[in-house]
């Protein structure tokens, strides 16, 4: 049987959506049902959602609730070739918000992909 520790390991994908309405963002887990957060900026709202991956954990594992760990598959890492131009703007927008260009571009990846889910 999976610990905590192990099912914390596992990088679930984050879908991270800003609120237009009240600011902020919105961060859930696809692969954990419910298990949902926010935050003023993105990096808060990564943090945030990692306590609430970690709540939800605990609270999945005390009621027996199955988790998905099917992902082990997938090493969470792929290479893109993409135009300078596209480089130079992702840079650009990333030092903006103050976060690295991988958490934007998975930003960027999650959002996106959240419309093809529903």
């Amino acid at each position: 049987m999976k610990t905590l520790d192990d099912y914390m390991q596992i990088s679930y994908r984050m879908e991270i959506v800003e609120d237009k309405q009240e600011g902020g963002f919105v961060v859930s887990f696809p692969e954990l049902p419910g298990c949902i957060t926010c935050g003023e900026t993105i990096e808060s709202a990564v943090a945030n959602a990692m306590d609430a991956k970690k709540s939800w954990l605990e609270a999945a594992l005390e009621q027996g609730i199955e988790i998905a760990d099917d992902l082990k598959k997938y090493s969470g890492q792929f290479k893109l070739r993409i135009p300078r131009s596209l480089h130079k703007s992702l840079a650009e927008h990333s030092k903006k918000e103050g976060i690295s260009m991988n958490q934007y571009c998975v930003y960027l990846l999650s959002r996106n992909d959240a419309m093809y889910t529903k």
